[in-house]
Formats: C-alpha cells, structure tokens, sequence
C-alpha cells in the first residue's frame, strides 16, 4: 500500500481488463459484514510490517510496554508472539532507508529475538502499489532483457546478503500489490509475457539462493474475485510458479469482510494454493498527532461494530484472524499487520523525498500517542496462536 495515493476498488476494477475470461465477484453467503466463521484454529502467520522502524528511531522514536515502560520494538512484538516482520525492499531511495544497508542490522535484531523474515520486493526506489509500479531511475535505460536480468540480481543481492550473514528470510514477496504489474510500462499489465518474465526472474532468484523460502504474488483489493481469478488465471496460463496468494484486505477501501471470505475460499481452491492476508489495519482513534490529515478521520470510514478505538482495533484483529482461519481446509495462513510501529515522528514521513511529507498513518500504529503499545498487539501475537 502506499501512504497518500490509494487506488479504489473501482480503480482496480478498471486494471482487469479481462484476458482469460474473469468472472464476477463471488457472491458472499449470508449477510455481509462479517465472516461468519469462528471456526479454524492456529494461524502460522501472525505478523507486522516494521518497514518504518530504522527510519522512525533514527529520528527519535521509542516504543514502550502497556504501562509505559522503554523497551526495544523488536522485542516487544516477539513477546507478544508475532512470528513474522514484513520489511519492504527498495532499490535506491531518496532517503536511503528500506534498502539492503538497513534491512541486514534489522533482520538481525529479529533473528535474536527469535521473529521471521519476509522480505517485500517493490522493484522500484519508492512506493510500489496498485496505482505506482514507477522503474527505478538506475533501470530506466534497461530493455526488457535487461530489466528481466536487473530483477533476478537485485532479488538475489537482497535475499543472498540475508543468507550470509545467517538471517535467511522464511517469506518473500516477489512484487507489491501487483494489479496492474511492475516495473511500468514494459511490465504493466497490457503486457502480461513481460510482466510474468520479470516475476520469473525474481522468483528464480529466490529459490536459487534461499531454497526453502516461500514465495508470494500479492494483489490489493481482496474482496474483488473477479481481479484475482483475471490476474491469476494469467499466472496458471504462463506458467508461473509461486507457493502462496498474498492478499491486501483493508474494510475502508476493500469491501465487506464476507466478499474477502468468499475471495479467499475460491481462489485456495481454484488454483490449490493457500493464501495469507499480507495487509490490514485499523485505527484506534480518529484523532491525528501531526498537522498531516489522517486517512482514516471519519466514522464514516469505519466498519460498523468497530469503533476507532484502542479496544475497537483489537477486536478488529480478532475478526481478521477468523478470516483467515476460517478458509476451507486451512489453506489460510494468517494476516500481516501494516505498518504497525509507524509512530509519528517529525522527518519520518511518507515520502522518500521530502522529509517534511508528515505521516498520516500513526492513527493506525499498534501504538498509542505516549508510544505505548495498544491491546490489538498482544490480540496480534497470541490470538489463534
């Protein structure tokens, strides 16, 4: 997801144009707004995107227990049980962060503290989502054959620096909400034999220098069917090989939970795959800590039920774990938690290029304005664990 410039569940629409025939949105059974299901059991993936987290100290951010007590972020989501943290990768950022300098430290900071890896390939030097898959400035003279060899060894740079120093990433997601493709225009999706080489590339360079790490292709707007049967219908139809769905799910811009429920059950059948929901989040206020307008500051945003609180988060995140539980035959892995230690931090916002673009997420953080940590992480960590 990117932080100011979200593309809509009719923008997405828009993307899938049909080339194998997709269908209409599954019909949800029974009445929306929940996902009807209490059943399933332990999820293997319970994670948070931390991405933010060098960037935010490096500009004086703390982290503290419930009752107010300093302590590293790090160890405070393996004490409350998180197995996974999601860092994303981009090439040459303005700012210099989310790149391969910052991610070996931090991933060793999680080997100790005993959290998983999985790595978030954006091919591009800032935000990678529905509405922006923009070529990194050092690829821009490349052609498809070099874009394609760019890929693969910026995949196995990342992935291989990990392995050596003993901090192999378990998860790797080879593209970010990939809608409309990567690396545009060669790799947009009016060109899907470009697109599925350049996904190719980097799922090879995985598995060349991780073997045993998983691999995940990962769309936005997990409530829309007929996307993920179009887009991954083209997958099957060229051959590409990848071990797990990856789904952005968000109730404010994706639609009832059941239409994600329904989603989810289809897609694990239709292409014998399971499937984890990469991104979610909830606010615990509507309030805002820096003059940057939050993107969630309405109540009509909100999902009815759930209220923009510390305890309305929570329970949020109960609902989403009986989401993923709740897929048919255990084909759902579990949720990532986006962004969750995005505190406000002034320097520390959302564009790579401007150090005063502010942050319009910290209302969704899984910690409150005194930095300390809100119920919805220990619902996180230990709720169907």
């Amino acid at each position: 997801m990117r932080r100011r410039s979200v593309l809509t569940a009719a923008g997405a629409a828009a993307l899938a144009v049909p080339v194998l025939g997709a269908t209409q949105a599954v019909a949800a059974p029974g009445a929306s707004g929940s996902s009807g299901s209490s059943g399933g059991g332990r999820l293997k993936i319970r994670g948070v995107d931390i991405s933010s987290l060098p960037k935010n100290e490096d500009h004086g951010a703390v982290y503290r227990t419930a009752d107010g007590r300093r302590e590293d972020p790090v160890r405070l989501l393996a004490q409350a049980g998180v197995t996974h943290a999601r860092l994303k990768v981009w090439v040459n950022p303005a700012d210099g962060y989310n790149n391969k300098a910052h991610i070996l430290p931090l991933a060793r900071r999680l080997k100790r503290a005993g959290v998983g890896i999985w790595i978030d390939f954006h091919y591009s030097d800032s935000w990678a989502d529905p509405a922006h898959q923009t070529k990194p400035a050092a690829w821009a003279d490349l052609d498809v054959a070099g874009l394609t060899r760019a890929v693969y060894d910026h995949t196995a740079d990342v992935l291989g620096a990990l392995k050596r120093q003993g901090t192999p990433a378990q998860l790797v997601q080879i593209g970010n909400e990939l809608n409309g493709g990567l690396i545009w225009p060669e790799g947009n999706w009016e060109h899907f034999d470009t697109m599925t080489a350049f996904l190719k590339a980097g799922l090879s360079a995985a598995r060349d220098t991780t073997p045993r790490i998983r691999t995940i292709l990962h769309l936005a707007n997990g409530g829309d069917n007929g996307l993920y049967r179009w887009w991954f219908d083209n997958m099957v139809a060229y051959g590409v090989d990848f071990d797990i769905i990856g789904l952005s799910y968000y109730p404010f811009w994706h639609g009832p939970i059941a239409n994600a429920a329904a989603n989810m059950a289809d897609i694990t059948a239709r292409y014998g795959k399971p499937c984890v929901i990469a991104e979610t989040a909830y606010p615990f206020t509507l309030e805002s800590e820096d003059e940057v307008n939050d993107i969630l500051n309405d109540p009509s945003q909100l999902t009815e039920g759930f209220p923009a609180t510390p305890a309305g988060q929570a329970a949020w995140l109960r609902e989403v774990a009986d989401l993923a539980a709740g897929v048919p035959d255990g084909q759902g892995l579990g949720y990532c938690y986006w962004e969750g230690l995005w505190t406000y931090r002034a320097g520390s916002g959302w564009d790579p290029a401007d150090s005063s673009s502010g942050n319009a997420w910290e209302n969704l953080a899984l910690f409150d304005f005194q930095d300390r940590a809100l119920p919805g992480l220990r619902t996180l960590g230990r709720y169907r664990s």
